[in-house]
């Protein structure tokens, strides 16, 4: 990856982490512990990868207006927050290290973790609902309503909570482990709050329905390959640099693409997801004068990550 980008990805992931942070709250009293057990884990740290894709699409598509998109921002990954806190409960994958650290339940306890993503969830669109604040005319309401209608369902039943009903079935034995399981729970799972930050920030700049449907397309690859290359790490990569406990799926006598396909055929995998994510977008950029190339560098530095 050239150092230009690596530059410019760590000066937008700094802007971004100021403007999600500026939305998390500072509870006092008998019951100020919840944010404190919140603030754990969004203050984490993380790749920011879903706000980040929210601001550079809106942009891409000329949006401007920063109130109204950093609220978007926030909350998609209060919930992305949440759903890890989750996660990782003994419960579902039983992990003791998230990003370096120990995981919330290990700090506050299972109750209280289940309660601070409890809290993000429903603290994701309280904070969301502040861009109907900033709206101007019609037009702005009606983008911020199609960008809500997305942050409320991309995470629901029909997307990344189904994705992990998908993960529990298969981990029990309910449902067979084969490619086209694993690529319905990845693409659930995963790719649906990365597509959701693709819908929103293009949703919100006001852009055609085939421009929506195109940059939802674009998300399901990205997030697909995304998650392969994290079934590939979690069997090759260093803990040190990952932040989180490796062999994971093995410990919990779970497969995943990587081990089904093995580590050439899904790194060969990802390679055509991140190609065709690409081609896919080079037809909204391609006629965008000025565009600066962010989002197909973006693509390229997520699936050849090593962390």
């Amino acid at each position: 990856m050239n150092e230009e980008f690596i530059t410019r990805l760590g000066l937008i992931k700094d802007e971004t982490e100021n403007i999600i942070e500026s939305y998390m709250p500072d509870l006092r009293g008998d019951y100020g512990i919840i944010s404190e057990a919140m603030n754990y884990s969004f203050r984490s740290g993380g790749k920011r990868l879903r706000p980040i894709i929210i601001r550079e699409t809106y942009s891409l598509f000329g949006g401007r207006n920063d109130a109204i998109v950093s609220p978007f921002a926030a909350a998609i990954e209060m919930i992305h927050t949440y759903s890890l806190i989750h996660d990782d409960l003994p419960a579902m994958d039983n992990d003791d290290l998230r990003r370096g650290r120990a995981t919330n339940h290990k700090v506050y306890g299972e109750a209280m973790a289940i309660l601070a993503g409890d809290g993000l969830l429903n603290y994701a669109f309280e904070t969301a609902s502040k861009a109907f604040d900033a709206c101007e005319d019609i037009s702005d309401y009606r983008n911020v309503s199609k960008a809500m209608k997305a942050l409320s369902s991309f995470p629901g039943i029909n997307g990344m909570i189904g994705g992990q009903v998908v993960d529990l079935l298969v981990t029990e034995g309910k449902l067979p482990g084969t490619e086209r399981v694993f690529k319905e729970m990845d693409l659930l799972k995963t790719s649906a709050l990365i597509e959701c930050s693709f819908v929103i920030g293009t949703s919100l700049a006001g852009a055609s329905e085939n421009d929506i449907d195109t940059m939802k397309e674009v998300g399901g690859l990205v997030g697909l390959a995304f998650q392969i290359r994290d079934d590939i790490l979690d069997i090759t990569g260093d803990e040190a640099k990952l932040g989180k406990s490796t062999g994971q799926d093995a410990k919990n006598g779970k497969q995943n693409f990587a081990t089904m396909l093995g580590i050439s055929r899904a790194t060969d995998e990802v390679k055509r997801l991140s190609d065709e994510a690409r081609t896919k977008l080079s037809k909204i950029t391609s006629v965008r004068p000025g565009y600066s190339g962010f989002l197909n560098d973006l693509i390229s530095y997520l699936t050849d990550r090593e962390n």
